[in-house]
């Protein structure tokens, strides 16, 4: 095994062929604690690692948080209207004419089970001053709260 940190689109490369090599090696699946079973973990991340940091994945919008999970149960709009105030106002909101109010939001997580994370969709809109950032950052205890959890 010669397994290292992936840099390269090369290094890449390789790593998912061996990665793609040794789930296909065998016809029972790999034992963990096997050779070959620790190198497909490393590898696999080593890949992941990779692929997070060179193809991130954006959060989908609120928007199409609700198409994908009507689409995943077979819903049309008209399904949805109870939860969001009926057929007008379901087309308002997927057309993005509307936003979602908190009790949208709350109902759409309670019966479609839609994560709250992506109805809220992190709006890029909603910005402090730089002047209240730095009354804000002053705060010890804020100050590393958003160190160790990468909040900006």
């Amino acid at each position: 095994m010669k397994a290292k940190v992936l840099k390269t689109e090369q290094d890449y490369d390789w790593a998912c062929a061996r990665v793609y090599e040794l789930i296909h090696s065998k016809d029972e699946p790999l034992e963990a604690n096997s050779p070959e079973g620790e190198e497909l973990e490393l590898l696999s991340m080593l890949v992941e690692n990779y692929e997070r940091e060179h193809y991130p994945v954006d959060a989908p919008s609120p928007i199409e948080a609700i198409r994908f999970r009507m689409d995943q149960m077979g819903l049309r709009q008209n399904d949805i209207a109870p939860l969001l105030g009926g057929k007008t106002r379901v087309s308002e909101i997927m057309n993005g004419k509307r936003p979602l109010t908190l009790k949208m939001i709350t109902l759409l997580n309670r019966y479609l089970g839609i994560p709250l994370e992506s109805l809220i969709g992190g709006d890029k809109d909603f910005e402090l001053t730089k002047q209240n950032r730095e009354l804000l950052l002053g705060n010890k205890v804020i100050r590393e709260y958003l160190a160790s959890n990468s909040v900006n």
